[in-house]
């Protein structure tokens, strides 16, 4: 469960340095599971979607990868000078909770 307590009152949104690698990553998660989609309609062998879909994993591992790196040097930087260090940190065990279910 998430305790939201914990969240910090100044969100940043993705800052405007990673934006554009991160839209790039969800277009081609995007359109990576539309493949999926048409295998799947075109009755495609399970392991060669499975082998697709592992992809699509590890597509998005990489994007949370850059976000989380964005959220660290730019959201947590900014929390910790702005003296909210327990918001931070809150949101930070709420991410690694979360990620590990």
């Amino acid at each position: 469960m998430i305790d939201h307590e914990h969240h910090a009152t100044h969100q940043m949104p993705v800052s405007t340095d990673a934006k554009p690698d991160i839209l790039r990553r969800l277009a081609y998660i995007e359109g990576h599971l539309q493949g999926v989609r048409r295998m799947i309609e075109g009755d495609q062998y399970c392991v060669d979607v499975l082998k697709q879909t592992y992809a699509v994993r590890r597509a998005v591992e990489k994007m949370e990868a850059r976000i989380l790196e964005n959220h660290l040097q730019g959201c947590v930087v900014q929390g910790i000078k702005e003296g909210r260090e327990d918001a931070v940190i809150g949101e930070l065990v709420d991410l690694y909770e979360i990620a590990g279910k």
